[in-house]
């Protein structure tokens, strides 16, 4: 008979809500790297050289891809800040005495690591607001006037495509630093997830 691996109820939550980020985020960015080499849509009078194009799906269903895939991500992400509330506290008051004073408690991985939390987090946070405006009142929308809220439309547009970017380079070095316990937890899941065998 095969062993099953033990797996705490906490570490398998974790790895449950951290799936769904991953999945959210994952559709987001690809969806967004769509829209980024492929900015605008119609035709346009003839001024858009892409118009016509389709690569896999229609433009509407990328865009609702990305939509979708967005407010996964949020909703993930919000109970993941939540159950980790205490630990971000913590650490950001850590980080925030690194920063003013001269001795240093953090080693180099640990630094790294919160840095790297930090960027995800502020990227994240700047490329949800962002997409909320974005959704309510989307570019080019006829009839939707734009209330200019703090900015623009298209102020908002590259805070959301820039945002993005810092929140996905950030997310992928955190992911590679991680590997090895993505791929144990993940092993141990599936494996505890999985009916016993005989043999």
């Amino acid at each position: 008979m095969l062993k099953k691996r033990n797996v705490s109820r906490e570490t398998r939550n974790n790895w449950v809500i951290d799936f769904f980020v991953f999945s959210g985020a994952f559709v987001a960015s690809l969806t967004g790297i769509y829209f980024l080499f492929l900015p605008v849509g119609g035709y346009q009078g003839g001024r858009n050289p892409m118009y016509g194009v389709q690569i896999l799906f229609e433009r509407s269903t990328w865009d609702d891809l990305h939509t979708w895939g967005g407010i996964l991500m949020v909703a993930a992400a919000a109970i993941h800040i939540a159950i980790h509330w205490k630990w971000i506290v913590t650490m950001t008051k850590r980080m925030l005495g690194e920063l003013f004073s001269r001795s240093s408690h953090l080693n180099s991985r640990s630094k790294l690591n919160a840095y790297l939390n930090a960027s995800v987090g502020a990227g994240f946070v700047l490329a949800a607001l962002s997409g909320v405006y974005l959704l309510f009142f989307p570019m080019g929308a006829h009839g939707v006037p734009d209330p200019n809220f703090l900015f623009g439309r298209a102020t908002w547009d590259l805070i959301h495509t820039w945002s993005g970017i810092v929140m996905i380079t950030a997310a992928v070095a955190h992911f590679f630093i991680h590997w090895r316990w993505v791929v144990n937890v993940t092993s141990k899941v599936v494996h505890a997830a999985m009916p016993s065998r005989q043999g």
